[in-house]
Order: structure tokens, then C-alpha cells, then sequence
């Protein structure tokens, strides 16, 4: 009895909407329970012992969604906006109906990972400054990296004029007039890595975030494209 729940919300969790639409759904009788119709959005079920019927098609339930985008440069890290095209847009309508939301956000220039889900908790312990989620970008620098730079991050440089960022690791691939590196923070302040690298002379002229957490983007997926994460993958999430 304990695992019983509303009608309702096992159909928005299953992707086909909001309730509202979903209480329109159930008023033309295509929604069956055990084989009964049921117009009643407040109607218990309980997932994986009833059976749910749309139109003679078997509803399974999912509670929750977890994406892995190669999030592309010029698309905003946003579920609406009226201008620009966001994530969400991205995805093909299935994934549409699950009131996905991207976990953070990376600058509208910046590619690589990021996680699209509906599960608040888990989006919550990622984004918690209390939680000290380690997160690696690739970068490509206008200018020379040098150890000294590395240090100063490991110490936590300024930026916004009075903030000190938390302790970072810059590790260089190649120095040169254009540098290569990798930058992993614990903080998401806005434009940090820029903010970053600009406080040691330097400007970022390319940016993509490849891991966050235990979480790294598959290699595999080239820029726009996504996938559900793996069972592997949602566990290093959850059990980090």
C-alpha cells in the first residue's frame, strides 16, 4: 500500500504530461486499470503490480529520466526561453514530456557534459556547495601557462573583484602561445574558469566541460548528441 500512487502522477512520470493534460487524457476513457477504465486522476495505483493502459498500449512507469548531452556552443543551458534555443529543445519530443531540467548550467558558448534529468534529490546533492562536486573542463588558452599559474590556483585566485575561489587544479597539456589544459573546480560560479584564467593574464578561447563527478562524457556522443545514462553511470552519481 505504502508504494501506491496517483494516477496522475504515474502517467506525468511516464512521460504524457502535466496533470492538467493528463486529466484531459483521462476523460475520453483510452486509460485503463486491470483492464477497467478509469477517469479518476486520483485513482491509486501501484507500479509494477498494476497494469496501465493507454489506448491498449502498456504504460510503464519511470519515475525518473537521467541524460547525458554533448552540450553545443550557441544553445543555452535552460528548460524555455523565448529567444534563444535551449537543451531541452534539443531532445526529441519522448524526452520532452518529462519536465527535464538541465543539472547546472554551462555558459551558452561552452560545450561538452551535461546532465538532463527530473530528479530533484539527485540534482540537489550535485549542485550543493556543501557537496564539493569536483568538476573538469578542456580548455584551449590564449596565452602561456605556467607552473606559477597552476600554484596560484591550488591556492584559489580572485575574482569579482573580492571573491577567492576554493582551491584548483589547472594542469597542463601543452603550454604555449595557445595553451592546453585541464581545469577542475568544486565551485559554479558564473563564467568562473573564465574569471579564472583571466585573473592569472590569460583568456579562454575554447571550453568544454568533461566530467562532473564520478560522471565523464562518452567520447562517443559528438557535439548535440545524447543519451540516457547507463545503470553504471546513474550509480556513480548516486553512490559517490
Amino acid at each position: 500500500m505504502a508504494n501506491r500512487i496517483r494516477l496522475d502522477k504515474y502517467l506525468s512520470n511516464s512521460g504524457y504530461g502535466s496533470r492538467k493534460e493528463i486529466k484531459k487524457l483521462l476523460k475520453n476513457g483510452s486509460t485503463k486499470v486491470d483492464g477497467q477504465v478509469v477517469k479518476d486522476s486520483s485513482f491509486k495505483v501501484e507500479p509494477g503490480i498494476n497494469t496501465v493502459m493507454i489506448d491498449g498500449n502498456i504504460i510503464e512507469y519511470r519515475k525518473h529520466v537521467y541524460i547525458m548531452m554533448n552540450k553545443p556552443a550557441g544553445v543555452i543551458s535552460a528548460t524555455y526561453d523565448s529567444r534563444e534555443e535551449t537543451v531541452i529543445d534539443i531532445l526529441e519530443e519522448y524526452y520532452k514530456k518529462f519536465d527535464l531540467f538541465p543539472v547546472g548550467r554551462l555558459d551558452k558558448d561552452t560545450e561538452g557534459l551535461l546532465l538532463l534529468t527530473n530528479d530533484g534529490k539527485l540534482a540537489h546533492n550535485l549542485l550543493s556547495p556543501k557537496k564539493h562536486v569536483d568538476k573538469t573542463y578542456y580548455a584551449k588558452v590564449d596565452g602561456e601557462i605556467t607552473l606559477e599559474d597552476c600554484v596560484k590556483f591550488k591556492d584559489g585566485v580572485i575574482i569579482d573583484n573580492d571573491y577567492k575561489t576554493l582551491p584548483a587544479n589547472l594542469e597542463i597539456i601543452k603550454a604555449g602561445t595557445i595553451s592546453k589544459v585541464h581545469i577542475t573546480i568544486r565551485e559554479g560560479k558564473f563564467h568562473q574558469i573564465k574569471k579564472m584564467i583571466k585573473a592569472v593574464g590569460k583568456k579562454v578561447i575554447y571550453l568544454k566541460r568533461i566530467s562532473m563527478g564520478n560522471l565523464k562524457l562518452d567520447n562517443d556522443l559528438e557535439i548535440g548528441e545524447y543519451r540516457e545514462l547507463t545503470g553504471d553511470e546513474h550509480s556513480s552519481l548516486v553512490n559517490r
